[in-house]
């Protein structure tokens, strides 16, 4: 990373009507590129599951993190299960392009949401819909176990969690943010895809299944992981994802780049922490 990308995540301070005008901006930006685009978005549901899984995952719904109190994460799970009922089941064939917000739409009052925790300039705060975030990370997640193509996909900014309990590659998830922070994926397969989704008392639980046997099989791991000071007193932390590929023989095919990632660091990285991811 150059000194101009190291500045790039340098925090900046705007005033509340800019951010509120750049906010009203970018969505009705996205609005439009939904609407002019020529592809074709995934839409339909379908109550049963197809024949074969291809990928499944769990994340935990509450985790005990320091100076975060667990009514947020009670009203994530509330979020949660609003959201994953616009998406439970849904089929993204051949050519078609899912996309996180157009199906979900805008997480409002209207709609049942309530305030939960969304992540803020390196802190956090409370919002209606909050916790979405975790339904981004995990689809994001599957997907990089799966032939489908990643369109569109934004990093975290900040890591704000140090890595105790961590299961995945720092850099592995997608946040979002209605609308303009969106998740998008493309079915450039022949085959047709379905996008699984359910709650237990403890765990969110995703899987993306398919028409047919899957032919590969992935393994997602990071690359030259650093730690960087920089010149203006922050701590930045840098990775590169990559995912071999292997085929029905479990023999290595590829090994295939999928993403960088530079985050500022909210925590000390020399210190000890005793908090759970």
């Amino acid at each position: 990373m150059n000194a101009l990308q190291s500045l790039a995540l340098k925090p900046k301070k705007r005033h509340p009507i800019r951010a509120h005008a750049g906010k009203l901006y970018y969505r009705s930006k996205k609005h439009l590129e939904w609407i002019k685009n020529n592809q074709s978005y995934a839409h339909t549901l379908h109550p049963e599951p197809l024949q074969h899984q291809v990928f499944t995952h769990k994340s935990k719904l509450y985790r005990q993190l320091r100076d975060v109190d667990m009514w947020y994460q009670d009203n994530k799970v509330h979020n949660l299960s609003i959201a994953i009922k616009q998406l439970n089941g849904l089929i993204l064939k051949p050519g078609e392009t899912f996309s996180y917000w157009k199906v979900i739409g805008n997480p409002s009052k209207r709609k049942g949401y309530i305030p939960g925790m969304i992540l803020f300039h390196g802190s956090f705060k409370p919002g209606v819909g909050g916790g979405l975030c975790q339904l981004s990370n995990l689809i994001y997640w599957m997907t990089l176990h799966t032939p489908l193509t990643v369109l569109e996909r934004h990093r975290h900014s900040y890591d704000v969690f140090p890595d105790t309990n961590r299961k995945q590659p720092f850099g592995s998830g997608a946040t979002c943010a209605y609308n303009f922070l969106d998740l998008q994926l493309q079915n450039m397969t022949d085959v047709s895809y379905q996008l699984n989704l359910w709650l237990t008392d403890e765990h969110l639980v995703g899987e993306w299944r398919s028409t047919h046997a899957p032919l590969t099989s992935y393994q997602v791991y990071e690359k030259e992981h650093a730690i960087t000071h920089e010149h203006w007193g922050a701590y930045v932390r840098h990775n590169k994802i990559h995912r071999r590929v292997y085929n029905y023989q479990q023999e290595e095919i590829d090994d295939e780049y999928v993403t960088e990632n530079h985050a500022l660091m909210m925590y000390d990285p020399l210190l000890e922490n005793n908090f759970n991811q």
